[in-house]
């Protein structure tokens, strides 16, 4: 597993509490970083940062598809540590069905919360990156968003605006040492396997020709490296970790 140097850097990860965002809070605390985890779940943010016992880990309870909340959070954040990394993880898969039987409500929480949830948190952090001419952004998408699912129209539709986003911010910034990337990942072993169908899980495994679903520590391993200082030049940019599903 290599080594990756975080020391004197502040990162922010939406969605911190578990999964994919937990486990990257782990291995930035590990290399040195100070690290907020943000979620909506405050009793999971409390279990987690009690059993993790590490002073430079600090929990804050944020709905990220609410700008209010997002803004006052920075704020307080900003006024004491400058941000250097954000992990835009939040999000929610939603139930699964066809898109003329997909209840209204749901389809749009789907996409406040993946899609303008990562819009909130960039419209806020990317000031102060923009001052300090330092930043990386990693904007966590799924191969959804570039192939769409079936029965799962919102998570596709929000996922692709992601990839969307990144590609526009990331020329925004290219003229700064601020990197702004986007993830795809196939299904993983998350909780979020959990809110969708067993048929619709399966059907999601048979498409990825490595033949099982992704290992957390491997995505970390991807996203430490667009948050480190040695990638330097890549910017707007997708990369798949899909186990073959996308090749493009």
């Amino acid at each position: 597993m290599n080594s990756f140097d975080f020391k004197k850097r502040t990162a922010v990860i939406t969605g911190g509490a578990q999964g994919f965002g937990l486990d990257i809070a782990k291995r930035f605390l590990n290399s040195g970083a100070t690290v907020f985890i943000w979620d909506i779940d405050e009793d999971l943010l409390k279990k987690v940062t009690n059993e993790i016992n590490n002073p430079n880990l600090i929990y804050k309870k944020v709905d990220v598809s609410n700008f209010k909340e997002v803004e006052t959070t920075v704020s307080e954040i900003t006024s004491k540590f400058n941000i250097d990394i954000l992990i835009n993880n939040a999000g929610i898969t939603g139930p699964t069905a066809t898109l003329w039987d997909y209840d209204t409500k749901m389809w749009n929480k789907i996409v406040e919360i993946n899609l303008m949830g990562t819009f909130n948190c960039c419209k806020m952090i990317v000031p102060n990156m923009i001052k300090n001419n330092y930043g990386r952004i990693v904007n966590v998408a799924s191969v959804a968003g570039k192939d769409g699912n079936a029965n799962a129209s919102a998570y596709s539709a929000a996922k692709a605006g992601t990839i969307g986003l990144t590609k526009s911010l990331g020329k925004e910034l290219a003229d700064k040492n601020i990197a702004v990337n986007a993830v795809t990942p196939a299904g993983a072993k998350t909780r979020i396997l959990d809110q969708m169908s067993k048929e619709h899980v399966q059907r999601m495994l048979s498409k990825v020709p490595r033949g099982r679903f992704l290992e957390i520590h491997e995505f970390t391993s991807l996203v430490c490296w667009l948050c480190s200082e040695e990638n330097s030049f890549s910017t707007a940019a997708v990369f798949d970790i899909s186990g073959g599903r996308s090749t493009y």
